[in-house]
């Protein structure tokens, strides 16, 4: 199973972007999606995560800003940033937690990565 992360750019502080990460086929079965990101020289953090049914979480510092949402009928997850600012700035990673058929263990799926540069 391929994640393909797409959306991100160059903004301006207080604008917005919305990225996607399609998986390439349906998942027999998935625990949470999640997205992270990593800045330079920094380790990678958590950022959103949405399981079933719709359950939702965010790092207190993107709380407010940032929405985690899915859609399951095209096996993709989506993250709208708003009011976005220069700290915000990183490559940006999607994650499914889950199996992709009913033999599988659970596991962690990756994508490739998006990067999302906020300008000041």
């Amino acid at each position: 199973v391929q994640l393909q992360a797409s959306g991100g750019g160059l903004v301006q502080a207080g604008g917005s972007l919305r990225l996607s990460c399609a998986a390439s086929r349906r998942f027999f079965s998935i625990n949470a999606l999640r997205w992270y990101r990593q800045a330079p020289g920094k380790q990678r953090e958590y950022v959103a995560a949405i399981a079933q049914p719709e359950n939702t979480n965010y790092a207190d510092s993107v709380k407010g800003r940032f929405t985690i949402s899915r859609d399951n009928a095209k096996n993709t997850v989506y993250l709208q940033m708003n009011s976005l600012k220069p700290e915000d700035t990183a490559v940006y990673y999607c994650n499914i937690y889950g199996k992709t058929t009913a033999r599988d263990l659970v596991g962690d799926y990756w994508g490739q990565g998006t990067q999302v540069t906020v300008s000041s």
